[in-house]
């Protein structure tokens, strides 16, 4: 009895490499219908490794009302909504969507001692299933007499995790919202997006 051989599915393939001099060119978009040969994909690595793969959260020019008019469920688009007027008020910058689903307020500019330089989102939040979920950079360390009237919520590096908004002092999300702002303009440029 002769078995037929399983292959594995096409892997997808990568943008094409913006690395001078090396030769790993990939078509864009769908499944590569040959693997890549050993060189590309040691150019591909020295690509990553260089850091040119490029941003994935990036400014998409998505409308920001459509998108807080379709965050699921209404609840949590009502705390969108109210979010991002007080993002709106504390910042004074209009809103952006950053990735598929980041509501941005300002932008900062990074330079590395590297030399890799790039901007981001200098506030903003993203409605998740489970959370409401806060960008303060550079993180919350430092903000820790803030938080302790805040409400509940939860805290990762650069992300602070809320309920519901009703259990929230939105005052005092202000105040952190602007201490945040302040606090990174003292590392890197601040400016609207």
């Amino acid at each position: 009895m002769v078995r037929a051989a399983r292959h594995a599915p096409p892997r997808p393939v990568r943008a094409p490499c913006r690395c001078q001099g090396l030769s790993g060119s990939y078509p864009s978009g769908g499944y590569a219908e040959r693997r890549p040969d050993r060189q590309d994909a040691v150019a591909a690595r020295l690509c990553y490794d260089r850091g040119v793969a490029g941003a994935k959260t990036i400014p998409t020019g998505a409308d920001v009302a459509h998108f807080l008019a379709g965050v699921e469920p209404a609840r949590r688009r009502d705390d969108a909504v109210t979010l991002d007027a007080l993002f709106r008020k504390v910042t004074g910058y209009a809103p952006q969507i950053w990735g598929p689903s980041i509501v941005g307020y300002g932008r900062y500019d990074y330079r590395y001692d590297s030399g890799r330089t790039g901007s981001f989102l200098a506030t903003g939040f993203a409605p998740r299933k489970a959370h409401m979920v806060v960008y303060i950079l550079p993180g919350y360390k430092d903000f820790s007499h803030i938080l302790a009237d805040l409400g509940p919520h939860k805290i990762g590096k650069s992300c602070l995790y809320l309920g519901p908004l009703d259990k929230i002092d939105c005052d005092v999300l202000a105040r952190l919202i602007r201490a945040g702002l302040d606090d990174l303009a003292t590392h890197w440029p601040v400016h609207p997006a």
